[in-house]
């Protein structure tokens, strides 16, 4: 086990944050859609490929790419349709224009926790991408915790049935300012006692809206839309027929970026 179970097990992890509905991939077509982008979709961070394989359903021409073999396995086994690939978001170079559209969602972005790591990833989507072409991410706020605590310190309790075993985890969020990390640590536990407890660390970067704004256009990209909801896993979840908010306050963002033109 590498440390992470829900990347280890990605059919724990589908257990665990299941999307009936595919809320995630209905936005993201949403959004490819109002913005009139082609069919050649990179889903960055693709994880099991639930999304990617939405999204080719929908007539897109989509390659899911993640860093986990496993996940990726999963993703061919499960979610067929698209092309895997492994690539890491902080670099990856999978051709020069080749796409319309850059798709990274559930914080996948925010495993860059460096400045280093975030230009690397930008370069890299500047590269793939098209002129005109979109990067479509979804992820945590981090001007949500400017003097909040509630989804801090406190750990949370979860528990669902998977093969028949009652799985349970304890999570605790603390923020690390002096690295602009919000640091996650899980306890995983079985009901009955197949398995010793698992302890699991990981972290996102906190990126602030403006902060987010400067980093895009120093990379040749336009914010077209940035906005905390609604969105798929906001607590008013996105619907058809919703439009984009005009705040960036709760706890996620959203964000549409177009890559500018040379000319432009």
């Amino acid at each position: 086990m590498s440390g992470n179970l829900l990347t280890d097990n990605p059919a724990l992890y589908e257990a665990r944050f299941p999307d009936p509905d595919r809320l995630a991939g209905r936005w993201t077509e949403d959004c490819l859609r109002r913005h009139g982008a082609g069919r050649r979709v990179l889903d960055l961070g693709c994880g099991t490929g639930r999304d990617a394989a939405w999204l080719h359903d929908a007539g897109r021409e989509v390659t899911g790419a993640d860093l986990s073999q496993a996940m990726l396995a999963h993703a061919r086994d499960q979610h067929p349709g698209p092309v895997y690939v492994r690539a890491d978001l902080h670099g990856f170079d999978l051709g020069q224009g080749v796409f319309d559209a850059v798709v990274c969602l559930d914080s996948a972005l925010l495993y860059c926790h460096t400045n280093d790591q975030l230009d690397g990833f930008l370069s890299s989507c500047r590269r793939a991408l098209v002129p005109g072409g979109l990067l479509v991410a979804e992820m945590r706020n981090g001007a949500y915790f400017l003097g909040r605590t509630d989804l801090l310190d406190t750990p949370r309790s979860n528990e669902f049935v998977w093969q028949g075993t009652v799985h349970r985890s304890v999570t605790t969020l603390t923020v690390d300012r002096t690295e602009q990390l919000l640091r996650r640590r899980r306890v995983w536990t079985t009901d009955d006692g197949s398995s010793p407890p698992v302890e699991q660390r990981s972290a996102w970067r906190l990126l602030f809206p403006q902060e987010l704004r400067h980093l895009l256009a120093a990379h040749g990209l336009e914010v077209l839309e940035l906005h905390d909801g609604p969105g798929p896993r906001t607590e008013l979840p996105w619907h058809e027929g919703l439009f984009p908010g005009r705040t960036t306050d709760a706890d996620r963002l959203h964000l549409v970026a177009r890559l500018e033109s040379e000319e432009s």
